[in-house]
């Protein structure tokens, strides 16, 4: 049972202007909450019982809102107010604080509901380190709701990745959820870098795999989503 994750908080929110001129975007309510208490709640629910949080844009308000939360869970935080760090760096900033066994990681802006079965359990009944190093939650473009882009993956019947080719559309958009081996974090490139590095890596030695999810996703990266997210929800 994976009982760690990581929380992706903190980007500056510049496309969710004007929500994030004066609070983070992870505390952008959506169907009567903050977005990172929609992601939380589910790490909870899976089980999650530690959660590395990584903040840089008004941090105490995030900070505060940890401090907040109810429950069992213990939250940790990794510090990026002096810089932000991008997606690969901040996991490696974040990687003594994660531990040395795999790990969830999640985006706070993106919603998720689940389908049949519970998300994050069906992704550890799959997950197999000894022969993945990562294993991305995916949605088909075609239900990737509120999501303006071409795809990012081709899966093929193992559930080995490849990426999309360019002026290509795949049929697979990554949901911002994801088990990852610590083992991947390893070697960075600069100190600011994209999680690309470390899947192009994985690629390569055939060990990135995905599995698509059967509930509903949501990327909610604008003002115009929310209303479309809500009503959406609001219906079942």
């Amino acid at each position: 049972m994976i009982d760690t994750a990581m929380l992706m908080a903190a980007g500056l929110g510049k496309r969710m202007r004007p929500l994030t001129a004066t609070r983070p975007k992870p505390l952008v309510k959506v169907a009567g909450k903050p977005l990172m208490d929609h992601a939380l709640d589910r790490l909870e629910a899976g089980g999650i019982r530690k959660v590395v949080v990584n903040v840089h844009y008004l941090a105490d308000t995030v900070e505060a809102h940890l401090r907040a939360r109810k429950g069992d869970v213990e939250y940790l935080i990794s510090d990026e107010r002096g810089r932000l760090l991008e997606t690969g760096g901040g996991l490696m900033k974040a990687r003594p604080l994660l531990g040395d066994q795999p790990f969830l990681c999640a985006n706070s802006d993106n919603l998720w509901i689940d389908g049949p079965q519970e998300t994050l359990g069906a992704m550890q009944a799959i997950w197999d380190p000894a022969r993945m190093d990562a294993l991305l939650l995916l949605v088909p473009l075609a239900r990737a709701n509120c999501h303006g882009g071409p795809g990012d993956f081709h899966m093929d019947a193992t559930g080995r990745l490849t990426r999309r080719k360019p002026a290509h559309v795949a049929p697979f958009v990554f949901t911002g959820v994801q088990i990852m081996s610590p083992a991947l974090l390893a070697d960075p490139p600069s100190d600011v870098f994209s999680t690309n590095i470390f899947w192009n890596r994985a690629m390569e030695a055939g060990r990135l795999y995905g599995v698509s999810h059967q509930g509903l996703w949501f990327d909610v990266g604008t003002p115009r989503a929310i209303p479309i997210v809500e009503a959406m929800l609001g219906h079942g």
